[in-house]
């Protein structure tokens, strides 16, 4: 990132749309123009703690979720369910952990149709060595304070709840 920036820039596209006429949907257009910002930012620091582990966040998730696993092992129609990314995205994944010697893919024991993707040993370390990193760079100083970030959990659950994201409270 370079120097910031002497004024909030959606601050700015704020008075634009109110000036332009569409003051009744300024404050969402900017609240929404803001998140996807922090996800940029947040995003941005994410990946450059996990770079020198050689993974991207989206693999950094399936060796995480495996590792949280019972048997460090997923069907992966549920890793990509519970993940919330399309199928295609796990089987990329898969397909660059496993070439890492990350994962490996077998055949579920009792379901012919099913493959499983389950963690190697060395999955297993890096998943614990990744998440260390992550939690002393970024989850312990996310940039927010301790009630804002519970704050912005119950308004994050609830929009995603409302957008059909899940169902239970």
């Amino acid at each position: 990132m370079g120097s910031p920036l002497s004024r909030d820039p959606i601050a700015d596209a704020r008075r634009n749309w109110e000036e332009r006429g569409w003051a009744d949907v300024a404050a969402p257009m900017a609240a929404i123009t803001a998140i996807m910002r922090t996800q940029q930012i947040l995003l941005a620091r994410i990946e450059l703690t996990l770079k020198p582990f050689g993974l991207t966040f989206a693999r950094y998730e399936l060796l995480a979720l495996l590792s949280f696993a019972r048997n460090g092992s997923l069907p992966m129609k549920k890793a990509s369910t519970l993940l919330q990314v399309h199928p295609t995205s796990i089987t990329n994944a898969v397909d660059r952990l496993q070439d890492a010697g990350l994962v490996r893919r077998s055949p579920h024991p009792t379901d012919g149709r099913t493959t499983l993707v389950e963690l190697t040993a060395g999955g297993r370390t890096l998943a614990k060595r990744s998440t260390a990193a992550l939690n002393a760079a970024v989850f312990s100083d996310p940039g927010f304070g301790p009630d804002d970030v519970d704050q912005l959990i119950r308004i994050l659950r609830d929009f995603r709840r409302n957008a059909g994201d899940f169902t239970d409270s």
